[in-house]
Order: structure tokens, then C-alpha cells, then sequence
């Protein structure tokens, strides 16, 4: 009773007792290990076709690069037969509204293999490749214009071929005078440079081409076939209007910039920043020894104004502000070297809030970038242009986001080109 109580068994029961418990840990245990060890056999099983997939895994890629490859290079094709029906204009804008930058990407880079196209068909020399983005910002109305003309001068020495316009300009009191710019500027410069013969003297050409610029948009405020514009309804003559006028002329041996206003060229050399013009502001202490020997005052009134009036002291048009506001340039030269990176002009929207250095970092980590990606991928010269023309977009577009981000309040318009050899590109 007190052995079944503390639960006490005999000898023969115990001993079946532990037999059986052990056979069951036994099996148990067995059972188990053989569980465990169908495991690897699973995986072994695995691996052992996984050559097969690795094999196809490996075409699979080899067939993505080649897709990836093949994109641009269709793009060529596209472009090619777009440009056989049409020759579309060069330049690429990208318009802002309330919801902020609108990249039209597609068309971006249509357009940018559409202009290495044309320039690879050039008879002698290639075009620099470029990026542009113009948009309105927080600005009600568009005002800022911009220029690209690549090999836009022919003359009897083939070299000339080689010869390209940028421009980029800024209007004020309505837009019609940017745009007169834009539309007349080069063609002005072009017969100026077509008049200089073998030797060019660049600086007496294109203050030659602004002065009659201004005596354009003089002429043009007093005809009565002038475009419609909204400063119609503030003065009949339009006198009130004008622009700022940034150009760089590049050749391949010469940058020659010409500015007349605040908007402003930057060249990337070997990765600092040379300003290539100089903001023609009033407060400026040889402006406005100018201004006040002609007869005219400087007011600090949200900043230095002519008479008050204007923030700048150069500029084509404003002709109720003469001579106090001049439309004669300032001419600079400088000689390429194998150094130089990239070429940026630009509107005040961008230099108000970005500073020459940081412009131009943004602009040599784009390039750069590009350059990498170049380098790792074995693709065809005709996609490397491509991604040349992205890297200059691209650019454009975030020196263009940076400025909104730093509240820019003014139109932004940005030009960015490519300078680099084809030994260093």
C-alpha cells in the first residue's frame, strides 16, 4: 500500500520500464537525427543544380546589360528619323507650376541625342554638349530667354565651323525684349564675326553686336507690328522694358563672354570656380562712379537701384533710364585649357542663392558621375554622348532645384556645358 503510494515497482516492471523508455529515446533520437540529416541532404540536392541557374542567371544579365545598352542606341535610331522630318530647336525648358519642377525627361533626352546627332553629322567639328533648364519659379510671368546656337558661324576657314553660341537673358518690365534678344543676338554677332576677316577682335565685335541690339529693341518699341504683350496696357512705347545679356562665344581655342547686367558665366577648371563676368550692380563702386558722373543717382530702396528704379546698371532697353543704364558690355577672353571642365551662364535666380563654388561642384559631381558610369560599362561611343548630354541636363536641373529650395524668388534659366577634351571626357 505504501509502496504503491510512493510509487514503488518491482525489479522485472522497472526493468521494462527502462527498456522501453530507452527504445523510445532511441528512436526518438533517431528519428530525429534523421531529420537533421535529410537537411543537407535537401540543400546538397539544391546546390547540386544550381550550376544550371547560376549558368542562367548569369545569361539573364548578360542580356540585361545588353537591353540596357540597346535603349540609348534605339533612341539614336528614334531621334534620327525625327530629325529627318523635323529639325527641332535644341534648347530643353522645363516648366514649374504650384506642385513644383516638372522634368518632361522624355523629351529631355530626345532632344539632347537629337543635338549630338546633328553634331556628329557636322562636316569638321563636334558640338560641346549642353544642358539647359529654364523655368518661371515663383514669378508670375516668364521673362528670362535663352540662346543656343552650336557651329552657328560659317566662314571660308573650316576651323571656324567650330564656333558656338550661348546666351541667356533676363528681362524686366515684360518679356519681349529677352525674346528680341534671343531671336536677333546671334545673328547680330554672326555677321559682326564674318565682317572681322581672319583675325578677330572679339571684344570691338560684340560690343559692336549690343550696341545694335539696343538700337533693335529702341526701333522695335515704336513700331506698331510689335507682339502683343501685357506692358502694352502701362506704356504705348514700352520704354520701360529691357534685359540683361549674358553670351559666351566658344571656339576651340577662346571663351569669349560678353555681359551686360547681372546675370553671370562661371567657368569649372579643374574644379574651381573662375568667374568669367562680373554683376553689373549700382552699388558697384566703378558703376556708380558712372552712374553719378552722368548725371544719375543711386537709391537704396529694397537694395541699390538706378534712380530708385532699377537693381541693375547695365542692360539692353530701358531707354527712359539712359544714359544712366548703359547696354555696353563687358568683354572678357580667355584662352581653353585641357583643365577646363564645364561652362555655366545663368540668370539672378541662381546666383542670388547659389554661390560660383557650390555651382560649379554641383555641376563637376554630375560630369563626374557620368564619367564613372562610363567607365564601368563597355557601351558604345553613341551611348557615352548620351549619358554626356544627361550629365549636363541633369546638372542644370539640380543647380535649377537648388536655387527653388534656397527660395529663389525670381525666374531661374541655366545653361550647362560640357568644355572637357575627348581625352578627358
Amino acid at each position: 500500500m505504501a509502496g504503491m503510494c510512493c510509487g514503488v515497482v518491482g525489479e522485472s516492471e522497472a526493468s521494462a520500464t527502462t527498456t522501453t523508455t530507452t527504445t523510445m529515446d532511441s528512436s526518438s533520437r533517431t528519428s530525429r537525427q534523421r531529420r537533421l540529416d535529410l537537411l543537407p541532404l535537401k540543400y546538397i540536392a539544391e546546390l547540386a543544380v544550381q550550376p544550371t541557374a547560376e549558368n542562367g542567371r548569369k545569361r539573364q544579365k548578360i542580356d540585361l546589360y545588353r537591353s540596357l545598352s540597346s535603349v540609348p542606341q534605339n533612341a539614336a535610331e528614334s531621334s534620327k528619323e525625327g530629325l529627318e522630318e523635323s529639325k527641332p530647336s535644341a534648347t530643353v525648358r522645363v516648366v514649374e507650376d504650384d506642385t513644383g519642377v516638372k522634368n518632361r525627361r522624355g523629351d529631355e533626352v530626345s532632344e539632347s541625342v537629337r543635338v549630338e546627332n546633328e553634331a556628329v553629322q557636322a562636316p569638321v567639328q563636334e558640338s560641346p554638349r549642353f544642358g539647359m533648364t529654364s523655368v518661371c519659379g515663383r514669378r508670375r510671368d516668364m521673362e528670362d530667354a535663352v540662346s543656343i546656337h552650336p557651329s552657328f558661324l560659317q566662314k571660308e576657314n573650316p576651323e571656324s565651323n567650330g564656333t558656338h553660341f550661348y546666351g541667356v537673358f533676363d528681362g524686366h518690365g515684360c518679356s519681349h525684349v529677352a525674346l528680341k534678344c534671343k531671336d536677333q543676338l546671334h545673328e547680330i554677332v554672326k555677321q559682326e564675326l564674318e565682317t572681322e576677316g581672319e583675325s578677330v577682335q572679339w571684344k570691338d565685335a560684340l560690343e559692336r553686336s549690343f550696341l545694335k541690339m539696343n538700337e533693335e529693341v529702341q526701333q522695335g518699341n515704336h513700331e506698331a507690328e510689335r507682339p502683343n504683350c501685357r506692358c502694352e496696357l502701362q506704356t504705348p512705347q514700352c520704354d520701360a522694358v529691357g534685359s540683361t545679356a549674358v553670351v559666351a562665344v566658344v571656339t576651340q581655342e577662346k571663351i569669349v563672354v560678353s555681359n551686360c547686367g547681372d546675370s553671370r558665366a562661371v567657368l569649372c577648371r579643374s574644379g574651381a570656380a573662375v568667374p568669367l563676368s562680373s554683376d553689373h550692380k549700382p552699388d558697384r563702386p566703378d558703376e556708380l562712379v558712372r552712374i553719378e558722373a552722368a548725371g544719375g543717382r543711386v537709391i537704396y530702396w529694397d537694395g541699390a537701384r538706378v534712380l530708385g528704379v532699377l537693381a541693375m546698371s547695365r542692360a539692353i532697353g530701358d531707354n527712359y533710364l539712359k544714359p544712366y543704364v548703359t547696354s555696353e558690355p563687358e568683354v572678357t577672353v580667355t584662352d581653353r585649357t585641357a583643365e577646363d571642365e564645364c561652362l555655366i551662364l545663368a540668370s539672378d535666380g541662381l546666383w542670388d542663392v547659389v554661390s560660383n563654388e557650390t555651382a560649379c561642384r554641383v555641376a563637376r559631381m554630375c560630369l563626374l558621375a557620368q564619367k564613372a558610369a562610363a567607365s564601368r560599362s563597355a557601351s558604345s561611343c553613341c551611348d557615352a554622348a548620351t549619358r554626356s548630354d544627361k550629365a549636363c541636363s541633369d546638372a542644370s536641373i539640380l543647380l535649377t532645384k537648388l536655387a527653388l529650395a534656397r527660395h529663389s524668388s525670381d525666374n531661374i534659366s541655366v545653361v550647362v556645358v560640357d568644355l572637357r577634351r575627348p581625352g578627358r571626357s
